[in-house]
């Protein structure tokens, strides 16, 4: 499937109920920023509109043509009205904010997170995997999903993370593997592909499973690795994963954050650039994981001045 525009994309969250009780503040993580301590599941809307229509105004002046939007626990949804949270957007107010960015160029892709590990947004049904009604909920969301954007050419499913150390302080620990992983993530990708909608995911099961992956993996899914730190003297696998997808045949749109070092995303668009197949790079994404309000606004500006400069790198290379 073939991705028609280079995306220099920006995730941002509407919903934002991603991490299980305890709060980050229990786990022990040394040098947890302290502000994170509230970003743990809340059952009111955590997004200013102000705010957010002021940043990616500024994004799009900056080059920015594609927003991730995380949905989560943010909309009023028909199908499924009892997840989503006190000032929960309603479906047409959704539609307004998509026109909106649309008259400044950007294109909006909706993303929720089907991992085990980041599905706090689904009320019960992150409870209940592989059941029935999980999959009859997954199917009835996405299928609503899709029509309130109108078909997009992409949606991100998440998948991240699902592993018993990043849930080993949950109140209720739930890793799906081997197989089972599998039929569950083909599941949502056909739900999505039936519709014409190509999915995009995080990669990092690649890390642990490399032979697995790319044996079963189908080459209709957008990839996206992650990388927050800074590539100059570093050979790990999260690196060494970029060039695994590149040389594999996998479109990818490599991300980065301003989550532990702001010179990230810079280093990421400046390094992988070059070195990745450009029929294969589609595109790059920044992201600051942090609820769209007032509170962490300076985080926002914060990926902002690094997107700039990252794009404006990028613009102003010779080939």
């Amino acid at each position: 499937m073939n991705n028609d525009k280079f995306r220099w994309a920006f995730l941002a969250h509407l919903g934002y109920n991603m991490w299980a009780d305890p709060v980050m503040d229990k786990w022990g993580v040394p040098g947890l920023p302290q502000e994170l301590t509230e970003v743990s599941a809340e059952r009111c809307l955590r997004f200013d509109r102000a705010l957010f229509r002021e940043e990616m105004k500024k994004l799009a002046d900056a080059g920015m043509n594609t927003l991730v939007l995380d949905l989560g626990e943010g909309i009023q949804y028909e199908s499924h009205p009892e997840i989503a949270c006190e000032g929960a957007f309603s479906k047409e107010e959704i539609r307004k904010e998509i026109a909106l960015l649309g008259e400044w160029g950007i294109e909006v892709i909706p993303k929720l997170n089907f991992s085990a590990c980041h599905d706090e947004w689904m009320g019960e049904y992150g409870r209940m995997l592989s059941t029935t009604p999980y999959y009859r909920f997954c199917e009835d969301i996405l299928a609503e999903v899709c029509e309130l954007f109108d078909h997009p050419k992409l949606f991100h499913l998440g998948m991240d993370e699902e592993t018993p150390g990043h849930q080993a302080r949950y109140n209720m620990m739930i890793v799906r593997q081997g197989e089972l992983w599998w039929h569950d993530f083909n599941f949502l990708r056909d739900a999505l592909l039936r519709r014409g909608v190509r999915p995009w995911i995080w990669s990092d099961y690649v890390w642990n499973h490399e032979e697995e992956f790319l044996k079963k993996m189908s080459k209709d899914v957008m990839q996206t690795n992650w990388y927050y730190d800074l590539f100059k003297g570093e050979d790990n696998v999260y690196i060494r994963t970029y060039d695994v997808l590149d040389k594999n045949g996998f479109d990818q749109i490599p991300a980065s954050s301003v989550w532990s070092n702001v010179e990230s995303f810079e280093e990421t668009v400046e390094t992988l650039t070059p070195a990745l197949d450009p029929a294969l790079l589609k595109g790059f994404m920044q992201t600051v994981w942090r609820p769209m309000t007032e509170k962490f606004r300076d985080r926002q500006e914060l990926g902002l001045a690094t997107f700039k400069r990252a794009k404006a790198w990028y613009d102003g290379r010779k080939d």
